[in-house]
């Protein structure tokens, strides 16, 4: 984590706790219990007070924020009073969003400058549930994300590939328009291979060439129904020329990586490249 903000990073972060209410199968930090959330406090104080006014976006993040209860609303009025300006993109499961007083409170905080980066792992309960190892997460975060939704809250809808549910990405897609229509937008994410991702990797991981079909599908179908859709942590030359104006550069600059390939290419400018921290490296990755 850094120790000051800069005004144009995409890796502006306000780490709030290391304890989850989840256990991702492919969490990237995984979670570990103790009363850390005053010492993660008193430090985020400081960034905030010391940062550029003219700082762009910071990120609120974990473990899960919401677990660190009324100092979260605390923490986001900090923002909006010393970088009126600055959007605040808290990632959270959305578990905690069902309760109704809490989501408002939370809202009124951030006001027009908030944003909520959501998962979404199936349109299927079960694999939702298998996926965050948290029996009944689906149906919580869902009533969170109506809740936020009734707040008229900006949502960022985050699907993380992986081999349990890549095969169902289009009925996935079909499922956030018939019952998520509301969502600001939907990112369809390559998994970052570290945490538990590693100590999981045959149970999850898939190879990008594999689900790059399926992905496009789901893209389509969310495209064509006017929902926002991007594309992250993939680099442009696993995706057919079609799919390359959804990819984002959305890997945190600290942790992107090029290899030899990349300094060949000519769209390494506006390629995300690849995770610094993840122990492997997709196959397929060639030159444009």
């Amino acid at each position: 984590m850094k120790n000051k903000f800069e005004t144009n990073s995409n890796s502006n972060v306000l780490f709030v706790t290391n304890q989850c209410n989840n256990r991702c199968i492919m969490c990237c930090q995984p979670p570990h219990g103790g009363d850390d959330i005053d010492v993660y406090y008193a430090r985020n104080e400081r960034l905030i007070k010391t940062a550029p006014k003219d700082t762009k976006e910071v990120c609120i993040t974990g473990g899960e924020p919401t677990l660190a209860g009324d100092k979260l609303i605390s923490l986001v009025e900090l923002v909006r009073q010393e970088l009126p300006n600055t959007s605040i993109h808290i990632l959270s499961n959305g578990r905690n969003f069902q309760l109704n007083d809490y989501t408002h409170r939370l809202a009124v905080a951030g006001g027009d400058k908030l944003i909520f980066g959501i998962p979404f792992h199936s349109d299927y309960c079960g694999d939702h549930d298998l996926i965050t190892g948290a029996k009944g997460a689906f149906n919580e975060t869902m009533h969170g994300l109506y809740n936020l939704s009734e707040e008229g809250c900006c949502i960022e809808l985050r699907i993380v590939i992986n081999k349990l549910n890549y095969k169902r990405l289009p009925k996935m897609a079909e499922y956030i328009f018939k019952n998520l229509p509301f969502v600001s937008w939907v990112a369809l994410m390559a998994m970052e291979d570290t945490g538990y991702a590693v100590k999981n990797d045959n149970t999850i991981w898939v190879e990008p060439i594999e689900y790059a079909k399926l992905l496009c599908e789901a893209v389509d179908i969310l495209d064509q129904w006017r929902i926002p859709v991007s594309i992250y942590n993939l680099p442009l030359c696993l995706l057919p020329a079609t799919h390359r104006k959804f990819a984002a550069q959305s890997i945190s600059d600290w942790k992107t990586k090029y290899i030899d390939v990349c300094e060949r290419c000519s769209n390494k400018s506006k390629c995300c490249g690849l995770f610094a921290t993840s122990k492997k490296t997709f196959q397929g990755l060639k030159a444009i």
